[in-house]
């Protein structure tokens, strides 16, 4: 199960009983390993109202409850340590909360950007350069630290979806002169500290990545020869840790926005280019998989696992209903896949959420 915004964790960034209920389905339903949802690493780098952090104490028990009782019901669950850069805004509350700037690797804006909780329509905003990209890896670290005495299995760097890591791997959104810019080993520097600090804590094999080689959103895409020499490159040297996975994001149409008539994004076949690259660690593979494809992919041994997301908001016993041959016929709210925000209830946050029902518990 891939990582999944959802936004429940109201109102305080602090993990609840609702949390704890959607992840106890999933793993209850026979989810091989859960990945939690986008967990961030530090109150300053912040966009989605009411995604849970872990970054404070209070937190850090919320999840202890949750991965007990994933762990109580035969589960496994990593989490995914995340940070938005430049996507941020300076006027989100936990933002303000921080009392510290929008940080990215450069002064680039990301074109685009919809912030409903805020007033009027603002989009993303100019980002303050970091002047040093170590206090940085410094709060991932520390993440790291708190999600194992979270009680996770392991944790998995979000390097994708025009966040922070994949803003400093992209030559669209950093133009550093230091050693964190220009080159591609320069522009790789940032992630690959970031994980040999992870794997410092946790041992390699409990540590992973997950990768979006084909750009396109908040803004982010190189040109198609550079992806690729950019995510070879990476992609190599992440292997050389023997991590637990490295998980690719295929290309998805709904994530590819259009800027001046074109689309954004580098499309390529990302288990082609890149399994070749892959030698120590699992591959997996993640984006608009159907379970019939995922075994042909397994079968012919291009991937090592398979990574399901949007099926598992409807499907709460999803591999018992591939297992079983039951039809995946859940009728998706796309209105109350992100949550409401703190005004609304308890009762009505479970909508879309925790009431899909299981067909076969």
């Amino acid at each position: 199960m891939s990582a999944l915004t959802r936004s429940r964790s109201v109102p305080t960034n602090v993990p609840n009983d609702l949390n704890i209920e959607y992840y106890v389905q999933r793993a209850r339903g026979g989810a091989g390993l859960i990945t939690s949802e986008g967990t961030l690493i530090c109150q300053q780098g912040t966009e989605w109202q009411n995604a849970p952090g872990i970054w404070n104490q209070d937190q850090i028990d919320g999840w202890k409850r949750i991965t007990d009782a994933v762990h109580a019901e035969g589960g496994l669950i990593f989490s995914q340590l995340w940070h938005l850069g430049r996507v941020s805004h300076p006027d989100a509350p936990e933002q303000k909360a921080s009392g510290m700037p929008v940080y990215a690797p450069s002064a680039i804006a990301a074109r685009g950007g919809q912030f409903k909780f805020l007033p009027g329509q603002p989009g993303y905003v100019t980002p303050i350069a970091v002047d040093d990209p170590q206090i940085l890896i410094d709060m991932y670290k520390q993440a790291g630290i708190n999600a194992k005495e979270a009680g996770f299995d392991g944790v998995e760097l979000h390097c994708a979806g025009g966040h922070l890591v994949h803003q400093f791997l992209d030559s669209t959104s950093n133009k550093r002169t230091d050693a964190y810019g220009g080159s591609i080993e320069n522009r790789a520097r940032f992630g690959l500290e970031i994980l040999k600090e992870l794997v410092s804590i946790w041992g390699s094999k409990r540590v992973a990545i997950r990768l979006g080689p084909t750009g396109g959103y908040n803004d982010m895409g190189m040109p198609l020869q550079e992806s690729i020499d950019t995510y070879r490159y990476f992609i190599s040297q992440a292997d050389v840790l023997d991590l637990g996975y490295i998980c690719l994001l295929r290309y998805v149409l709904a994530m590819d926005p259009t800027f001046d008539g074109k689309l954004r994004s580098t499309k390529h076949d990302v288990v082609k280019t890149y399994r070749p690259c892959i030698k120590k660690s699992p591959f997996f593979l993640n984006s608009g998989l159907t379970p019939e494809e995922a075994n042909q992919l397994i079968a012919a041994k291009d991937i090592d696992a398979a990574v399901f997301g949007t099926l598992w908001i409807g499907h709460p016993d999803l591999p018992k209903r591939i297992e079983h041959g039951v039809p995946l016929d859940a009728k998706l709210d796309q209105t109350t896949f992100y949550g409401w925000g703190p005004q609304i209830s308890y009762e009505q946050q479970k909508k879309g959420y925790t009431d899909y029902p299981a067909a076969l518990l």
